[in-house]
This record gives structure tokens, C-alpha cells and sequence, in this order.
């Protein structure tokens, strides 16, 4: 084991995946070439520092379409927004970018077949999450939310009826499996997604951290507290035993978590860009932690296209 001769350990992948990458540079490119303000329905993605950085350059967050003047240019955010919004969108003077992860999206049009087919479907989410309500709003009715194992019996579905399911894509594995487990012992006749809607970076950043996780005493997670992905690898290392801190702020380091610790794990969520993770890094390494590594894992080369419009016109 060539990595113990490390204090810090580095999952890999971390960091950024396709979606959130693709979203950033949509509003990039949307301010380059149509100017500021640009106006993005809920946080692009979820992350302190970059909503900060996209702020100062021009965007402009909101929640309602109400806040967006007419004539000016809007983007969806990574997470999708439900079809009644972007009915309404459609309606009004505005120049629209939909940023929703194509995996996210994936999962939208999945939901709006089974629907036309009368199939009614369950949805694995948070509630509340705009991921969540998003999906759930690409159809009227015949969805329903299961957070947990025990939501399932609340289901108004009888037992040999065909029912659907689908997932948010930031979920972790272990977490799905036990309510999908559980779906399929209460119905006789489900259909299942094709592939699993767990996107790859969820599923890559998980077993990144569940391999480093018995190398290390505790684990640093960078990504905000909103981020579903960042708070699933958290507790992914909790789980298995090792003290595990989300934080998406080297101020938010605190010294104390790394009395008498050997080894310090880190790890990023989707959302959290790689210079605050070395920011991090760095704050951690003046506890005595010196000599850095990172793990052998997966290499992402995922590239997702740019929105019709919106293309680059130039180099960048």
C-alpha cells in the first residue's frame, strides 16, 4: 500500500461532474454574449462559492418568474424545474437556456412516457429537493414521493397493479436499494428504470469514498450544506465508522478534528469547484499533515453538449 506513507488522502474522482460543469459555462457563455443581468431559476447548482463568483459577474438567482423582466435571458438550473414552469417561461418575452443535467433529463422524459402509458409512478427523492419537484412536475398526477422504506405502505397502489419507479439522481446507492428491495416485496409488477437514474459521478464519488474510507481516521467533504450529493458522501464515511465533516469554506476547517488523527481522507461533492477543495487542502495541511495523495480511481471524461444558441462562438 503505497498511499499510507500519506497524511492526506484524496478520493478520485472529486469534484465537478459533466452537468455541473455544462450548467457553469451555460451561464458564463449566456453573460458573455448577451451581457448581465442574466437571470437562473434556483441556484445553478448547489454551491456557496460558485453561486458567489456567478453572482459578482452578473447573475442574478430567484425562485419565482415573476422576478425575471420581460426581454431579459433566463436559464434553468442543473437540477430541472417541473413543465408547468417552463410552460409558463415559454409565455413570456424571454430569451430561455435550459442548464438541466441531461442524466436529470433523462429521467424527465422517462417519467412523461410512463405517464402517457396510464403506469402510475413512484418517485425516490427528498422532499422539497428542486431536483424532486422538478420530475415529479413533469406530470399532472399518478406520482408519488417515497423517501423511506416506510412511506411505502402509505401508497394508495394495489399490489398487482403495474407501477413505475424512478429516482433522484443524487442519491446514494445503499439508500435506494433498500426501498427499491422493499417496493419490490409490497408490488408484483414494476417496471424499472433502464439503467439505474443514479448518474455515474453520484455512484463514482461514493465508491471513491467507500475505498478510502479504511485508510483514513476522518474525513473532510467539501460541498455545501445543500448539496444532496456532498451530504450522501458525509454520511457514506459516517456509516462506516470514520468521523466525517461537510464544509464549503477553509474557514469552516476547525483543528480540533485532527487530534491525534494519522490520516485525513478528503473528498468533494459534484457541485464544489477544485480550487476551494485545494483551499481546503491547504488549510488542513498546516495541522502537520504535509505530504499529499491521491487515490487511483476512475478517470470521468463525460462531456456534455452545449444548448442549441448558446454554443462557442470564439475560444473562450
Amino acid at each position: 500500500m503505497g498511499h499510507l506513507d500519506a497524511d492526506i488522502l484524496l478520493a478520485q474522482p472529486r469534484g465537478f461532474c459533466a452537468g455541473v460543469d455544462r450548467a457553469i459555462q451555460i451561464v458564463k457563455e449566456a453573460i458573455r454574449q448577451f451581457g448581465t443581468p442574466i437571470y437562473v431559476r434556483h441556484q445553478i447548482i448547489h454551491n456557496a462559492r460558485v453561486i458567489a463568483e456567478l453572482s459578482s459577474e452578473g447573475a442574478i438567482f430567484i425562485e419565482e418568474l415573476s422576478e425575471v423582466p420581460d426581454g431579459s435571458t433566463l436559464i434553468f438550473s442543473a437540477h430541472g424545474v417541473s413543465a408547468e414552469i417552463k410552460y409558463l417561461a415559454s409565455l413570456r418575452d424571454l430569451r430561455i437556456f435550459d442548464a438541466t443535467c441531461p442524466l436529470v433529463n433523462k429521467v424527465h422524459v422517462e417519467v412523461q412516457k410512463l405517464h402517457a402509458a396510464g403506469i402510475p409512478i413512484v418517485m425516490i427523492g427528498h422532499h422539497g429537493h428542486p431536483e424532486v419537484d422538478g420530475t415529479m412536475g413533469q406530470v399532472k398526477d399518478n406520482i408519488y414521493l417515497v423517501e423511506k422504506v416506510a412511506d411505502i405502505a402509505k401508497l394508495p397502489l394495489g399490489q398487482d397493479q403495474q407501477i413505475a419507479y424512478v429516482t433522484q439522481t443524487t442519491l446514494s446507492i445503499d439508500e435506494t436499494k433498500e426501498i427499491i428491495t422493499a417496493l419490490k416485496a409490497s408490488f408484483n409488477n414494476i417496471v424499472e428504470p433502464k439503467k439505474q437514474d443514479i448518474c455515474y459521478a453520484t455512484q463514482n464519488r461514493q465508491d471513491a469514498v467507500k475505498e478510502l474510507i479504511p485508510l483514513v481516521d476522518v474525513m473532510v467533504v467539501v460541498g455545501s450544506a445543500n448539496s444532496s450529493n456532498s451530504n450522501r458522501l458525509r454520511e457514506l464515511a459516517t456509516k462506516m465508522g470514520v468521523p466525517a465533516y461537510l464544509v464549503d469554506d477553509p474557514l469552516q476547517v476547525k483543528p480540533e478534528w485532527f487530534f491525534d488523527k494519522k490520516r485525513v481522507g478528503i473528498s468533494a461533492g459534484a457541485s464544489a469547484p477544485e480550487n476551494l477543495t485545494q483551499e481546503i487542502i491547504d488549510v488542513v495541511r498546516h495541522y502537520g499533515l504535509r505530504v499529499v495523495k491521491t487515490l487511483p480511481g476512475i478517470v470521468e471524461n463525460t462531456v456534455f453538449s452545449m444548448p442549441k444558441g448558446l454554443q462557442k462562438t470564439a475560444s473562450l
